[in-house]
């Protein structure tokens, strides 16, 4: 007999909690603290674009990623309802990452001049994964001409693929994180105390705390087998009382 388990509605919570004061920290960085994006001389669309890097990244990328993950655990309905809003939002997050690093590299410079950090490796590394993982998903899982059986081979690794995948963009985000605030502290003379500097270490340790509760979440058994010979003990015990 299977229960479900008692363990999947507070990790529901944290993370929907967690997820709220990650999105309220990247919005106040960004638009609290506008100058450690770009000067005051530069051009409101470059300033537009240096925002909206972080944004899509956290809030479209990391936070809707991570929704996707847990749709299984949450979403009443059938499979291929919940297989397809998964698959939905999944491709909103890879849209979202897909323009993030866009917005990143549009600039006069291009690409080869802004792929020298170990942040924009594991940036461009972790969207290619996605988006393979995306399409494999979808072939799998979505097209109804795949035999059960190789859906059954595939489902492990695409499960881990994607807790990794997931995994990969919350410390690529601790590293584009660590590599701004340390370019805001060498070169703008920005306090280690300062207010920014503690609200960009919060949104780290919030994401470091969301990303634990999106796996553990995941990998938390829905349902719990109760072992029928405990069972029928207990039951002969009643009935003998």
């Amino acid at each position: 007999m299977a229960t479900v388990s008692s363990s999947l509605f507070p990790l529901m919570v944290f993370a929907r909690i967690s997820g709220l004061v990650v999105a309220g920290l990247v919005l106040t960085w960004a638009l609290a603290f506008k100058t450690s994006f770009f000067p005051r001389s530069s051009s409101h669309e470059d300033y537009i674009y240096a925002v909206l890097h972080p944004l899509l990244m956290v809030i479209g990328f990391i936070l809707i990623s991570g929704e996707a993950i847990l749709v299984h655990r949450w979403l009443p309905g059938s499979r291929n309802l919940k297989k397809s809003v998964h698959l939905s939002m999944q491709g909103v997050a890879l849209a979202s990452g897909l323009f993030g690093i866009w917005t990143k590299f549009h600039r006069r410079n291009g690409i080869v001049a802004n792929f020298y950090s170990l942040h924009s490796w594991m940036g461009l590394i972790c969207v290619f994964l996605f988006g393979f993982q995306w399409l494999m998903g979808f072939l799998s899982f979505w097209h109804t001409g795949e035999v059960r059986t190789t859906r059954l081979r595939v489902l492990p690794w695409h499960v881990f693929l994607g807790l990794y995948t997931y995994g990969l963009a919350v410390a690529t985000a601790e590293t584009g994180l660590l590599e701004k605030l340390t370019l805001l502290q060498t070169k703008r003379n920005l306090l280690k105390h300062s207010p920014e500097s503690m609200v960009v270490n919060s949104l780290g340790l919030g994401l470091a705390l969301l990303s634990g509760i999106v796996i553990l979440a995941a990998v938390t058994p829905k349902y719990q087998t109760l072992p029928t010979k405990l069972m029928y003990s207990d039951t002969t015990k009643c009935l003998s009382s």
